[in-house]
């Protein structure tokens, strides 16, 4: 096992309800101005934005507001936040929404805090924000675990670049967690969220480190849990058990619990951000999907023995020894077959994408051919390029 720093400054309020507390919550923190920050109509045709803006009205809290958060959150509308922060004197900020806007709230407050840097400058991991405002988050969509991560993850639309980084300035100060918010997410954001959480420890499961059994079991049971659930929200969406489940595993997948004691890189995380960067419509979940498959048959041989534990662990695979790789891509195969049976895309071609445009992704994967990925089998670009090419039929 590896050294480890384990770091969860974000209180949670969990539960039904516990969003009508955020005025008082806010109070604690004496703020001179808040930003509420969300995305489309969703939080206004739900009431939600409503409510919260009468819990702060209770608490004579000020704020301002700003929408228009998009799936892929975009660096032209940080830049908005950060303006409107200054000039109206915002010392806190409110994401009110799922992982879109929290990032993007996540990178008004360092912005915000740091006006003399190009808050781009943190994406492209040329500085680190030494300060942040204080901010918290309203949960309505259980995926991307940003309420509990240190990560932020934006889009440049003028250079089509996705690029995240992860610093403790990105940690919230709270999170309100009520599943019940989550009840009308459509059933294919809820997919996407299904994968997107399970993808988040399913990664780290793969990265290096040995002998961190007790982590690995702790991460087995997020992913069958968030699997289980996942199916569980489509079949009754209005299921409160599958669906706070969901929500909780959404932050523990997240917040760095199931990496203890193993290196940290999401390595399809990166070859999917490159394509939702291009292609802004194709969701981050399905994006995963379509590549996660693809990426573990290309790389599985490099630790037979990890990838038939998470076969019999995760699976419940009676391990072949005589012939441990049939085990592993029937392993492989279910979880392919789970994607399908969610509604999850198995390939990118389904998504839109381009085969002409391979190569131009893993140019820009490998930062021109300047970057490896790290892993077991680390990746360089004719590997990433094999991966896209497997994934695209």
């Amino acid at each position: 096992m590896y050294n480890f720093v384990y770091e969860t400054p974000t209180k949670v309020y969990f539960g039904k309800d516990e969003e009508l507390k955020v005025g008082k919550i806010l109070k604690e923190f004496a703020p001179k101005k808040v930003l509420l920050h969300y995305g489309g109509q969703s939080a206004k045709k739900s009431g939600l934005l409503d409510r919260v803006k009468q819990a702060l009205d209770d608490e004579k809290i000020s704020y301002v507001e700003l929408g228009g958060v998009v799936a892929n959150p975009e660096l032209s509308l940080v830049r908005k936040g950060i303006a409107l922060c200054l000039a109206e004197g915002v010392d806190f900020v409110l994401a009110v929404g799922g992982g879109s806007v929290m990032d993007s709230a996540k990178d008004i407050a360092n912005g915000a805090a740091n006006p003399e840097i190009d808050v781009w400058d943190f994406s492209l991991g040329k500085c680190v924000p030494e300060k942040t405002l204080k901010k918290g988050a309203i949960l309505t969509l259980s995926a991307a675990g940003s309420e509990m991560s240190n990560s932020c993850v934006i889009t440049n639309t003028e250079t089509g670049e996705k690029r995240g980084y992860g610093c403790t300035a990105n940690r919230m100060n709270f999170a309100i967690e009520n599943p019940e918010l989550t009840y009308t997410v459509s059933p294919y954001q809820t997919a996407c969220g299904a994968v997107d959480i399970a993808m988040h420890t399913i990664e780290r499961y793969f990265c290096e480190g040995e002998d961190t059994y007790l982590t690995d079991a702790i991460a087995e049971a997020v992913i069958k849990s968030v699997m289980r659930a996942g199916k569980d929200c489509l079949a009754d969406p209005y299921n409160y058990e599958a669906r706070a489940n969901m929500m909780w595993a959404s932050s523990l997948a997240h917040n760095g619990l199931t990496q203890c004691g193993r290196n940290f890189m999401l390595v399809v995380h990166q070859l999917e951000h490159e394509v939702s960067g291009m292609y802004p419509e194709v969701a981050h979940g399905a994006g995963l999907a379509a590549l996660w498959c693809s990426w573990a048959r290309y790389v599985y041989e490099a630790n037979i023995p990890r990838w038939l534990q998470y076969a019999a662990n995760v699976w419940n695979l009676d391990i072949d020894y005589e012939h441990p790789k049939k085990t592993i891509e029937a392993a492989i195969d279910m979880q392919e077959q789970y994607y399908a049976s969610i509604g999850m895309p198995i390939n990118l071609k389904s998504l839109g994408v381009r085969e002409e445009d391979l190569e131009t992704l893993t140019l820009n994967c490998t930062r021109n051919r300047t970057r490896n990925l790290p892993g077991y089998r680390p990746l360089e670009y004719e590997d990433i390029l094999n991966i896209y090419r497997m994934a695209y039929e």
